[in-house]
């Protein structure tokens, strides 16, 4: 082992040359003093790569491991977390699988990573395994680099326990993002991978406790530009943002969604120990602006990089789906919702302590994203004081959780509406049926009413709906589309983020707003539901 807006798109650019990805990101903390083999950590973990692991880095990656494990002088880590955004399809991934072996093998640290679900963080678990060892038909380990052999033991391949392991004792685990996430474990670097996706500050809290009691420990947020609903890097970043002065304004105006009750110790990290390297194009770039997009995907035009072909292809996207994903920015609000100006945020509860709840009556909406991969579920009902109220009371990855979910709270609602052709949701309302769910199919002329009532509804003021970032973000960027007649209708494939929640929404709402004249259910009189 080593010593340690759209515009017109041109059909290519005027210059031939291959245009290679900048190595230096846009914005990022910059070092307390010269970078050298004696105060950055990442000169070694070059090495390692190199000559230990026979990878090639790719000079951003070179760039990054130099600067992101900078050393105080005690020789201690300057940075207790990092924030790392890249553009899609640029090797972040591989960046941190060389610093997990890194840890285990060299510094002696035992890592932890996660991802959205149980399947994406044991995805990378396994491909830091297949770089030292692969799997044979009689489940014994053949070494894909001998020299690491003589300090691994087999690792644990039960599916939610999976681990591998040296000799010496270190660990790596691979975890579901929840807030269950990391209980019980203790681990020295922690990764949490598409910190966009994280809505809430519980995982965080679960994950990075884990390095409470470590004084070297590191974690790592990995992720490209995430949204509004994206609380926990939205946080992170504006808290690195400011340090630097704000170089994008990000910082502008108080941002009343970023709620921090339950980031216990995230203050921690908006000091000096709190570093952000984004590699991002500029705000407002035009989206054929190849020197922004060089500067957001430093693995232009390298070897296994991300190539001028993929990002010609991308510009067929829409466009807040290609500057999120290509050209890793944020939505700066360019992208007009469908409610006029100012009416959303006028529905929106802005009382002090908790809401009044809900009496009477309750709808449910619910509604599948267009990728199928998360389904939604909203009630309505009215308040005490005669308010129209609706939220969104669950939000998960997958759909087999929604039957139970509902049934456990069958004998409270006058029903379940969801869209009944047409929709990812469609093909689940026969089974929740037959399951016994009071299921209402929107659908027909009524679908087309729904939404125009609600449109209506929501520009009069006539619904309140409370501050949840993941129905605020779906609100503001929503594209509808034409149904015939004048008419329209939601379309979750061409907006940019994912509306299923306000789809949900609108289906409580219309269903709460139905004569029913056979009720499926008794609902309760004097009974209270506290929806939040």
């Amino acid at each position: 082992m080593a010593n340690r807006s759209r515009v017109s798109r041109p059909a290519a650019r005027p210059d031939s040359a291959p245009l290679r990805g900048r190595v230096e990101p846009r914005i990022f903390t910059p070092p307390l003093r010269e970078l050298t083999p004696e105060t950055s950590l990442g000169f070694d973990v070059i090495e390692f790569a190199e000559q230990d692991l026979g990878w090639t880095l790719h000079p951003y990656q070179r760039w990054l491991f130099i600067h992101a494990l900078e050393l105080l002088p005690n020789k201690t880590l300057r940075f207790r977390m990092l924030v790392v955004l890249i553009a899609r399809q640029n090797g972040k991934t591989t960046w941190w699988k060389i610093l997990v072996l890194y840890t285990m093998y060299v510094m002696g640290m035992s890592a932890l990573s996660t991802a959205q679900d149980l399947d994406m963080a044991e995805s990378t678990w396994q491909e830091v395994v297949d770089w030292v060892m692969e799997q044979t038909d009689d489940d014994t380990p053949t070494y894909v680099r001998p020299d690491l052999a003589e300090q691994t033991l087999k690792p644990i391949l039960v599916n939610g326990k999976k681990t591998f392991r040296l000799k010496t004792g270190e660990k790596y685990k691979a975890k579901a993002a929840s807030r269950r996430a990391g209980r019980g474990l203790s681990a020295e670097l922690v990764g949490l991978d598409e910190l966009r996706e994280q809505q809430t500050w519980d995982s965080w809290s679960a994950i990075t406790h884990t390095t409470m009691a470590r004084e070297s420990a590191l974690i790592v947020g990995l992720s490209n530009a995430g949204d509004i609903s994206s609380v926990v890097l939205r946080y992170l970043r504006k808290s690195a943002h400011k340090q630097l002065g704000d170089p994008d304004g990000i910082n502008a105006a108080e941002d009343p969604s970023l709620l921090l009750e339950d980031a216990e110790d995230v203050a921690d990290l908006s000091d000096d120990s709190l570093g952000i390297f984004e590699y991002s194009a500029p705000p407002k770039c035009d989206i054929t602006d190849w020197a922004g997009i060089a500067q957001a995907n430093p693995a232009l035009n390298y070897p296994n990089g991300i190539s001028e072909r993929a990002i010609r292809a991308a510009w067929k996207e829409p466009e807040w789906v290609y500057r999120t994903e290509v050209l890793c920015q944020w939505s700066d609000g360019t992208v007009e919702g469908p409610f006029p100006t100012g009416t959303w945020e006028a529905g929106r509860w802005s009382g002090s302590g908790d809401p009044e709840p809900i009496v009477g009556d309750v709808a449910a909406g619910v509604d599948v994203s267009a990728d199928h991969t998360r389904a939604h579920i909203a009630f309505c009902g009215r308040t005490a004081a005669g308010r129209v109220r609706v939220v969104v009371v669950a939000s998960r990855v997958g759909t087999d959780w929604v039957e139970p979910w509902l049934l456990e709270r069958r004998d409270t609602l006058i029903g379940v509406a969801g869209q009944g052709r047409g929709a990812p949701v469609s093909n689940l309302l026969d089974d929740w049926e037959r399951a016994g769910l009071p299921v209402v199919r929107w659908q027909g002329s009524d679908l087309s009413d729904g939404v125009a009532e609600f449109y209506n509804m929501i520009r009069n003021n006539e619904v309140e709906h409370l501050p949840q970032p993941l129905l605020d973000v779906a609100a503001a960027v929503a594209v509808t589309k034409p149904s015939g007649d004048g008419t329209w209708l939601w379309d979750r494939k061409k907006s940019p983020a994912d509306i299923a929640p306000l789809v949900a929404v609108n289906g409580a709402v219309w269903l709460f707003g139905r004569p029913v004249e056979e009720p499926f259910v008794s609902v309760y009189e004097s009974r209270e539901l506290l929806v939040w």
